[in-house]
Parts: C-alpha cells; structure tokens; sequence
C-alpha cells in the first residue's frame, strides 16, 4: 500500500545515495563511505518539505566540512523524473528538497486507486492481536467510564486492522465470583422485601442500591410470585443471579449495538471455572514453582515473580528492593478460586490456547497496580506476558453541561448510563468526543457541544466539510462537470498555498493510522480529521471550483473530491458518519 510520506523519505535517501557515488566516482568525495542519514520534514514550510542530513552525517567518514559536501550532492543529483523539484542548502549543511507537481499528483492517483483502503499497511503483518474492552460486570447498566473505553477499544481495533494485525474484538463477562453472589444477594433482599416489606427484610450494606435491582425483583416477582421464596437458599441465589444476566446482557449488547459496537466473541468467566482451566492454570503454576499454601489459602509468589520481571527491563537491585510488592491469594482456605486466579487462566488462553501474539486490553486507570502483577503472572508460565500482554489504562471522564458537572442519573440517581446519554446526544457524537483525548488523559465531555451545529463542535466540522463537498460535486455535476479520474488532472496546476497544504494533508493520512496502531493512541485520527477539514475549509475560501479554466476547474475538484474520500475514510474508522447533507 501507499505511503506518499514514506515514498519521498525513501527518494531523498536514493537520491542523495545516488548524487554521492556519482560524485565518488568522479574523484570529488572519498568511495566507499557509509552514511547514516535522517530524513524528516522541516518544521518550518520555508526550509522546504523534506530535509536530508546526508553531508553532517557524512563529515567524519567524508574527512570535507558539511556545506562542502551539501555543495557537491546538490552539483551531482539528479532530480528529473522525481517527485522533486529543487534542492537548496541550508544552516550547516542540510539538504532541504522541496516537492515537485509528480508526487502532488500521485497523492491523488494513491487515494483514488485504494478507495476504502488507502491509509492500510503491512506492518502488523498479519499477526494476530486481540482488543479486549468495556468489559463491565452485567451486575447494573454501562457508566460513562465504560462509553468511553467502548469507543477507545472499538476504534483501536478499526486502527489495528488497517496497520495489517488480524484484529479480534472481545468482551470479557464477569458471571462468576463475589460481584455475582452480591448480585444474587441484592436482588434476592428486594424480592423478599416484596414479599415482606422494606422494613421486615434487611438489605446488605455492602449490595447493590440501584433501581435496576429493584426492577429485576419485581419482573421475578410478577413471573413467579412467591414461589422462590421457599427454594432452598443456595438454589434461590443461583435463580437470581441467572435470571438478573439473563436481563442485564441481553441489555449491555443493545446498548453497545446502538453505540455501534459489535463484537467477535463475548468470552464468559463461568466457561473458565466450569472447564477446570481455572485449576488447571494454578495447578500449572505449582508444577513451575510460582506457588507456597499458607494459612489454608493458595498463594501466588508474587513478589518473586514481579523482582525477576523488573531486573529484566533495567531496574537495579536497590530500586527493586525498595518497592512495596505483595503476593496474591489464588485459591483461597475455602477452596474458591480468587477473581485474579481467573484472570490468569483467562489470559493464558487468549495467548496459549487461542494463540494471539498479542492482548491488549483497555482498562480504567484505577487498574494500574494489577497490570505488571498480571504479566509477571504470564512471565511464570512461559507466555511472555511482560511484551505480549499490553494494557491501555484510561482516565477518567467528567461530564459537562452549563460549565458544571454533571453527576446524577435521571433514572437510578447514581452515575449516568450509556442508555441514558443516548438519549441526550447522537451516538456519531459521543463516539467522536470519547475518542477526541488519549486515553492517558482525562476527558472534559461537554454535553453543550457535543449538540451544537456549528464549528466549535469538532465532530459537526468534519462532517460538514465531508456534505460541503457532496453538494460542491453534486452543483458541478448538473453543470456538466463530473469528478474527472487523477489520470485527467494536471496537478502542477495546483499551486496555491492552500492546495498544496491540502494535497500534504491527505498523504499523511496513512502515517497518522500507523502511528496511533503503534502507540494505541486511535485520538489521532480525530485530530488529523479536523486538521484535514480545516485545511479543506481554508481551500475552498480560497480557490474557487467553479472557474473558466477547465484544467484548473478539474484539478481542483478532484483535490476537493479526493478530500472526501479522505474524510469518509477517517470517520468510518471512527464508527462515525459521513453524511452529504447537513
């Protein structure tokens, strides 16, 4: 796939390469020399648009002073043919190229010729990576923490596949362990109080208060009176917590499919214990020494584990001694298997037994002291946790309106539910502001914006230009003037400032995908979208379609138009629309 970025990296380096065995071969500089030169791109548009440090790289091995050698590479290239058109030393000796209308116009021929994939790489190479994200205990609805990591994890994955990784996208449930035994219990304190009275049944302290419990009794009650209440207690629970999953997942799927996220698998923690994977996986860690009983319970050598872990990646003896390292309980006196136990087993089976190279998941910041706890775990069991398990801690979300917070939900009266900011703002909109920060930074959701119709709000500005420009190729066409193919545009006749800023933009596009793959940072492309639109916005202001110049005309909107494909491209990772009309 085509990286236009790339491609005139790649040119500058052959061409200076070139120049210099040229000049090598006439005797003027030293053979045989291997220079180790950067190539990137000025900050500053007038040092031109991709600078070469081949003649300080090459000083030393070279034995000539820099601007020297700049002078005799620039006697010797040849730039017929190539995508630039001059070359002009600067400051100590750097060779500062400046584009020409060639790779102008092959920006163009890329977008056009990939469509919906320009922007793709090979990079992940095929590798299999698995996105694990929101995963919320189905014991109450999705909170904003949760809309937020559903975007993040979503688009992450859209990022990963067009870098070329084999994405797989999954939600982890939470059936099994202490949360669903306090569901049971909670659920089972409102259908007795039913039954009884509010004052005649106490509720746990410790239970969960929201109406949602209150509503799953009432719906067991009118399907069942008050038959349940003479099951046996053990029996009663295990009805609750069933029947309350029953309920609540179905839920959390329409929520998320609404929020137009779709899933390749929902993996359940119950499969994990009911399999003895749970068993199998401690046991595993016993055979390799990880383990020691005390007190009846099971423990994991965690600390071992963790100072082996962290000599590894460079720290020293004393920094490791100073720190504060625990182990964990596994399986506790009463026989019961720990949540952590679980998601050991958990784990190894995404890296063993389904064979990812790669797991990340994307958690809530308050996570942060499991994460190198569960990859020394991995280490133990020969899984290489420490490189193959990766995870994306996200901050935390404070909702906006009128410049305050806004912490109460109209329904339960706790934090506010994904359902409930469905109902308030459009799901294009709340996946573009979840997604608008890197998840190391705690985003400010202003629910003011996020409704506004105008370009203060980031998502209607790009979804504008993208209709802006359906209505410009729509008034063209009825003119008689269709989308000419970039075989038929002259692209040396663009050479406003404008639209050279804007052919620029759209050849980053594919660099900005594989730089948010490769730091799971998928805020990128938000930020590369308003960028584009506002480099569009800028053109269209400035150079007008319509003009008597049919060559010019052509040019221009099929620059407007390949900004189009652009932009529908960047939302579509989003899981945002593009819409023509606004």
């Amino acid at each position: 796939m085509t990286n236009m970025i790339q491609s005139a990296k790649d040119q500058v380096s052959q061409l200076t390469q070139a120049a210099y065995e040229k000049a090598a071969a006439a005797g003027l500089l030293p053979a045989g020399a291997d220079v180790k030169a950067t190539v990137e791109i000025p900050k500053d548009a007038s040092h031109g648009d991709y600078a070469s440090s081949f003649a300080m790289a090459g000083a030393k091995a070279l034995r000539m002073a820099p601007r020297q050698i700049a002078q005799i590479i620039v006697d010797h290239l040849e730039l017929e043919g190539s995508y630039f058109q001059k070359v002009e030393i600067a400051g100590p000796g750097f060779l500062n190229f400046t584009l020409g209308p060639k790779w102008f116009g092959e920006v163009l021929t890329a977008v056009e010729a990939q469509g919906a994939n320009y922007g793709a790489s090979r990079e992940g190479g095929g590798r299999k990576v698995m996105v694990e994200f929101v995963s919320a205990n189905p014991t109450g609805p999705m909170h904003m923490g949760n809309a937020r990591g559903g975007v993040l994890g979503d688009t992450l994955a859209n990022v990963l596949k067009r870098d070329g990784w084999d994405t797989w996208k999954e939600f982890y449930v939470n059936d099994a362990g202490n949360q669903i035994h306090k569901f049971a219990v909670s659920i089972n304190a409102r259908y007795m109080q039913i039954l009884l009275g509010e004052d005649n049944f106490p509720f746990p302290e410790e239970g969960y208060h929201g109406d949602d419990i209150r509503e799953l009794a009432k719906a067991i009650h009118d399907a069942h009176g008050d038959s349940w209440r003479d099951l046996p207690e053990e029996e009663r629970l295990e009805k609750m917590a069933e029947y309350g999953l029953s309920v609540n997942i179905p839920k959390m799927k329409e929520d998320l499919r609404k929020y137009g996220i779709e899933y390749d698998q929902w993996f359940f923690e119950s499969s994990l214990h009911n399999s003895g994977y749970v068993a199998e996986t401690v046991a595993l860690l016993t055979e390799k020494g990880w383990t020691y009983e005390k007190d009846g319970a099971l423990w994991l050598n965690t600390t071992q584990l963790l100072k082996e872990k962290y000599m590894r990646e460079g720290k020293t003896q004393e920094q490791v001694d100073k720190l504060d390292l625990k182990d964990d309980v596994l399986r506790r006196a009463n026989g019961f298997y720990t949540y952590f136990a679980a998601d050991i087993a958990y784990h190894r089976n995404k890296l063993e037994v389904r064979g990812f190279d790669l797991a990340i998941n994307i958690w809530g910041a308050d996570h942060h002291g499991h994460v190198a706890r569960l990859q020394a775990a991995l280490d133990g069991l020969g899984l290489d946790g420490s490189h193959r398990l990766v995870i994306v801690l996200m901050q935390l979300v404070n909702l906006m309106q009128d410049g305050k917070p806004v912490r109460m939900s109209k329904r339960s009266g706790k934090a506010i539910a994904l359902h409930d900011l469905l109902d308030e703002i459009s799901v294009d909109a709340a996946r573009y502001f979840f997604n608008s920060r890197a998840a190391t930074t705690p985003l400010d959701f202003d629910l003011d914006l996020a409704v506004r119709q105008d370009s203060e709000n980031p998502v209607y500005y790009v979804q504008y230009a993208h209709a802006r420009i359906c209505s410009l190729v729509s008034r063209m066409k009825e003119a008689g003037v269709p989308v000419p193919g970039a075989a038929g545009v002259n692209a040396a006749l663009l050479t406003q400032p404008e639209e050279m800023a804007l052919m620029k933009s759209l050849a980053q596009f594919p660099e900005e995908i594989h730089m948010a793959a490769r730091d799971y940072d998928p805020s990128r492309i938000n930020r590369y979208l308003v960028a584009l639109a506002g480099d569009f916005h800028r053109f269209y202001n400035s150079c007008r379609c319509m003009v008597e110049d049919r060559a010019v005309q052509d040019a221009r909107l099929k620059l407007a138009d390949t900004v189009r494909a652009v932009l529908a491209n960047g939302l579509g990772l989003l899981g945002v629309a593009a819409p023509e009309k606004m």
